[in-house]
Parts: C-alpha cells; structure tokens; sequence
C-alpha cells in the first residue's frame, strides 16, 4: 500500500490528542504501521524549536513566528515524513500548515501571501492526503484551556485571537473541502471517533487504488 498522510486540525481542547491515539491504534489493529507526530516538533530540532515556540518570550512577533514553525515543519517532513510515506506507513501529524495559515496567519494577521510563499518553500511537494479539523465551540475551548496546567503562549491568548482561529479555520474548510473533513467534536468519544474512522477509511481505499 502507498503511504497516506492524514493531518489533525483544531482550536486548543478540540481532542486532537485523544483522537490520534484511538486512530493509531485501530489503525495498528488493521495491520498499519502508523507513524504520529505533532507540530511543532518531531524532530530532535524541532522539538527545541517547539520550546522556543510555545513559551518562549512574549515579544517574539509573528514573523518570527511563522519563520521557526516552518524551520521545524520543513526539517520534519524531509527527516520523518517522507521517509515513513515511502516506506508505505500512515502518518498521523497533530497539526502541519493549516495550522499556520490560521495561528500565523488569521490569528495573528500576517498577510497570506507571505504565509503561503513560506509553507510552499517548507513543504514543496508534501501535503496531506486527508485533513481533520475537529470542531468545538469557543466556549469549550476556553474552558478546557482554563484547566490546563501552565497554558502556553498560544493557550493563553485572548477571546479575540481565538475568534479569528475559529473564523480561519471555517474559511479553510469552505476553501478545500475535498480534503478537509469537518467534524463535530463537540460529541460522544465514540461518536467522533465513528466519523474519523469512516473519513480515514475512504482515504486509504483511494490510496489503495494509487
């Protein structure tokens, strides 16, 4: 079977942790060799660039930003990704450039132009097979962040900047809805994982028939 790259998307609290780990291991169940990671990180310097990223100092600007999240993302694809591709596993990644182009972009206003331009020039020709994007409302969000120990720079940002995420990652949906499965997270455990598994099924027939 070829490889098949599936990416998780969602504001902070979404579940996306929780939902790869039950993904992984039905997959495993299934006779896949699984590979996840997490963006930031995935790499031993993207791991340190993660620290930098998520509590760092506070007046690190948006261009910084979007430079280091690239640098990692750019070292993760060439070291892990498309190694683990070609060797015909499924790669499960907690965030990869839509995350950018909504935190980076939507959140924090860089023009999008820019943003693309420095994806594009990270990732080439990598892109996920299948994307996602788990959706809950603002206020659940917000209250799982606010019982987290030690929120981040990102966690800790106003209802503004989480708005605009919010309003991103709809437009990103609208925008590529072939590859971006929306799904309602604000459900049942088993419910959510039951519209994941269908949504990854499909994508690993296509990639089948590759």
């Amino acid at each position: 079977m070829a490889g098949i790259f599936i990416t998780f998307e969602g504001t902070e609290g979404c579940g996306k942790s929780t939902h790869i780990k039950r993904l992984a291991t039905c997959l495993e169940d299934e006779g896949h060799t699984v590979c996840t990671l997490r963006e930031p990180g995935g790499t031993e310097s993207g791991e340190e660039i993660r620290e930098l990223l998520k509590h760092g100092p506070d007046n690190l600007t948006p261009e910084a930003e979007l430079l280091l999240m690239n640098a990692s993302r750019a070292q993760l694809v060439r070291e892990v990704i498309r190694p683990a591709l070609a060797a015909g596993e499924v790669v499960l990644c907690d965030r990869f450039y839509d995350s950018t182009t909504v935190y980076q972009g939507a959140g924090r206003g860089l023009d999008t132009v820019h943003v693309r331009t420095v994806i594009d020039f990270a990732v080439a020709e990598t892109h996920p097979d299948l994307t996602i994007l788990l959706k809950i409302p603002l206020k659940i969000s917000e209250k799982r962040r606010a019982k987290r120990y030690g929120s981040d720079r990102f966690e800790s940002a106003n209802r503004e900047f989480f708005e605009r995420i919010e309003a991103g990652y709809a437009a990103l949906s609208k925008a590529t809805p072939d590859r971006i499965k929306a799904i309602d997270a604000n459900r049942p455990l088993e419910n959510v994982q039951a519209d994941i598994m269908a949504a990854v099924s499909t994508a690993l027939k296509i990639a089948d028939s590759r």
